[in-house]
């Protein structure tokens, strides 16, 4: 890629280097991965740059969420909820090792999460 080219990307946000002290820029291997999407984005698509970073924000916020959502996934797994149902039908959650007041409870419910 030409060198203006790698300057306007990084102005504009899509591919954000390393830096030398002397200000030059270093890119890693996802860097380069990065800057060949936006390529192929930009030639083969026909995309322009302001779509191809919106793109690249929302590949990032996707990943962050997937990652949250293991996250939360591998937490709940790991905790066994338990959940008492009142005469009347409400619901409330337990504390682990405590029971419920007999005049309160029509059900008591252990939530495991789907597998």
């Amino acid at each position: 890629m030409h060198p203006q080219t790698l300057r306007q990307y990084d102005r504009l946000g899509l591919v954000s280097p390393k830096r030398t002290r002397g200000r030059g820029r270093r890119y890693s291997v996802h860097d380069i991965d990065l800057l060949r999407e936006v390529q192929r984005l930009s030639q083969e698509e026909g995309i322009n740059l302001a779509g191809i970073k919106r793109i690249l924000d929302l590949q990032r916020d996707l990943d962050a969420a997937r990652q949250e959502n293991e996250r939360l996934q591998r937490r709940v797994a790991a905790e066994h909820r338990v959940f008492a149902a009142g005469p009347g039908g409400e619901v409330s959650e337990l504390r682990r090792g405590r029971r419920p007041e007999r005049r309160e409870v029509g059900a008591l419910v252990v939530w495991r999460p789907e597998r």
